[in-house]
């Protein structure tokens, strides 16, 4: 009975904390009590590390898992326990984790490991097509196997709950842990996903299971609380892997103006050493946790939120809430806390720019203080070489406004055109303007691609106007991010590439004023391959009938894309009215071929423009 009752209090406890996570996708700070008893900082980092290596004491079986599974993305459940077992069983420095300096050699001795392992099994060599990185030397062999990892874009099946029964009676029987199983899920699915945060989502789905098969209506218990964990999933993987591709494709400096910049966003008060050190801290745990080492990663954050609870005082008041909170929850409330408030600060010195800038301009996106960044530094340049800087310098704040004007006249342009023209419209207007910059995609790439855009401009654009900036311009960096890597994948146009690799900070401007690519010659085809009147279509669902739509629309612009909107949307207005006609006509089939001649012949117009 003390069992049953211990088990309920720790469901109980851990569903307050999820709860608590899954109330903002963004400010998932977790609800705790004060504590009664007040300690040194000191007595308090001691007692936080001892219980870090507990932690991950605990929890190492689930952590090696997910970093086998987001390496071995085909292999099954049972496949992956099994290469677990067999790496615990082999590595000495994880048979114990006693000593301070144990963990971190456990984590560095596991990796090791894990790429012989795989490379003296020839069977797992070819499942997973990785004979060309076993014949290389180790680090070279890590930068190999990282570029087969894939993420899958369509995750949607298990959050999809047909049967929840069947979840409830596995949980009943215990044949595997909850959150193993889905930490497996998660894994393979993203690849980038850091592992202390799949830990944490993890622990989150066993407690809504956990929760959800006590309740009479399991199904609609089980899609209110797994749909905030899949959002906060979905989005989180986008960052992660935005920020190992910086880490990447952009010089260090690049990387650390990033991470300086959000840090002294969320913390203004902090002084400029400890952002200094923190900005270095954390680029090197994303380089970590980029290449892989679930162990290391979770033991390098777990250390980083350690160092960062001793600190509330000099770095931020408003982590306490989440100080309070037991691994795994710590980690990720303080990740997504919001920006402390500003202090009252003197006018900008020139010093420590970027620092200085971020503090005093924490409403402004992560790219907008990046180009400002980047025009202040070509003014220091430009001064430099002249007789009188300091007159030179003092025309630095009127540029500065200019770049941030900019930046907000063009989200507002773009939030005013998806006002106008609202959603369905919106979406069209964009798959016109991306096929033109970006021809060489396929059709379906292109309307996946610009429905990203359109789902972000109806989330952003009704927000008040300081959030909106923020928004669409946070966004269009993980978006545009997105489509660059399928132009290092595969190479899409030189314009692309230019936006891609020239400015990470002026990325979003440089695809804005991207124009059509005229280098493009389109496969000339005719208007019975571009138009499909089959009968079928009168089967299509809403979504299927506006996908097929939009492709129509990008494979007219392909075919001509200098003709006007106008000739665009009159064919696509002919398309949708035929589809609507034929569709509750009697002979369906007969209507569209004859009725259909009317849409070929401007569509043949269109063409021969």
């Amino acid at each position: 009975m003390k069992a049953i009752k211990l088990l309920s209090f720790l469901v109980f406890f851990s569903y307050i904390k999820c709860q608590t996570l899954q109330t903002s996708l963004l400010h998932a700070v977790l609800e705790a009590g004060k504590s009664k008893v007040k300690m040194s900082a000191n007595v308090v980092s001691v007692m936080q590390n001892i219980k870090s290596q507990n932690y991950l004491k605990e929890n190492l079986r689930d952590i090696t898992s997910i970093m086998v599974a987001q390496f071995l993305q085909k292999s099954t459940y049972e496949e992956v326990q099994t290469i677990v077992t067999e790496l615990l069983d082999t590595v000495e420095q994880c048979k114990s984790l006693k000593s301070p300096e144990s963990p971190l050699e456990c984590a560095h001795q596991l990796m090791t490991t894990f790429l012989e392992y795989i490379c003296s099994n020839q069977g797992m060599v070819e499942k997973h097509m990785f004979t060309d990185c076993c014949t290389t030397n180790n680090t070279e062999r890590l930068e190999c196997f990282l570029s087969y990892k894939k993420d899958d874009m369509d995750y949607r099946e298990i959050f999809q709950i047909p049967k929840p029964e069947q979840i409830c009676e596995m949980d009943k029987e215990n044949q595997m842990s909850m959150k193993a199983w889905y930490g497996y899920e998660i894994s393979r699915r993203h690849p980038f996903l850091y592992g202390p945060t799949i830990l944490t989502m993890s622990a989150c789905y066993e407690t809504a299971v956990q929760t959800c098969c006590q309740e009479e209506n399991k199904t609609e218990c089980l899609q209110i609380k797994l749909d905030p964990i899949r959002k906060y999933i979905k989005e989180i993987s986008l960052r992660h892997h935005h920020l190992c591709d910086i880490g990447i494709k952009f010089n260090h400096n690049v990387a650390k103006a990033v991470e300086l910049v959000l840090l002294t966003k969320k913390q203004p008060k902090a002084n400029f050493s400890e952002i200094a050190k923190l900005t270095t801290d954390i680029k090197n745990l994303h380089k970590i946790c980029c290449e892989g080492n679930a162990v290391a990663c979770t033991l390098g954050r777990s250390q980083l939120m350690n160092y960062t609870c001793s600190k509330q005082v000099t770095l931020s008041s408003k982590t306490t809430q989440c100080c309070e909170q037991p691994e795994p929850f710590r980690g990720e409330c303080i990740i997504n806390l919001e920006n402390d408030d500003k202090p009252n600060l003197s006018p900008l010195p020139l010093r420590r720019f970027l620092y200085e800038y971020s503090r005093r301009h924490s409403e402004l996106a992560v790219p907008v203080i990046l180009r400002v960044d980047t025009i202040y530094r070509n003014l220091l340049g430009k001064c430099c070489t002249l007789e009188n800087p300091w007159e030179c310098y003092s025309r630095g704040n009127e540029m500065f406004q200019r770049v941030v004007r900019e930046s907000r006249d063009r989200v507002k342009n773009h939030c005013g055109l998806h006002e106008k023209l609202g959603a369905s419209n919106f979406h069209d207007r964009l798959i016109v303007l991306y096929t033109k910059k970006a021809p060489q995609l396929s059709v379906q790439e292109l309307v996946v691609f610009t429905k990203k855009m359109a789902d972000a401009a109806t989330k952003c654009c009704p927000l008040r106007e300081e959030q909106q900036f923020i928004c669409v311009e946070d966004s269009a960096k993980l978006i545009l991010g997105a489509l660059c890597r399928r132009h290092e994948a595969e190479p899409i146009n030189a314009g692309v590439g230019h936006c891609c690799d020239h400015s990470y900070a002026f990325r979003k401007p440089c695809f804005d004023d991207l124009q059509v690519d005229g280098a493009y010659l389109s496969p000339s085809l005719s208007c019975d391959q571009v138009i499909n009147l089959k009968e079928d279509l009168c089967k299509a669902q809403e979504e299927e009938l506006q996908i097929a739509k939009q492709k129509l629309l990008s494979s007219l612009v392909k075919q001509n894309p200098y003709a006007t909107e106008m000739q665009f949307q009159s064919i696509i207005v002919d398309f949708l009215h035929l589809i609507g006609m034929c569709c509750h006509a009697e002979k369906s089939e007969k209507c569209l071929q004859e009725e259909g001649s009317k849409l070929m012949k401007k569509c043949q117009s269109l063409l021969e423009d």
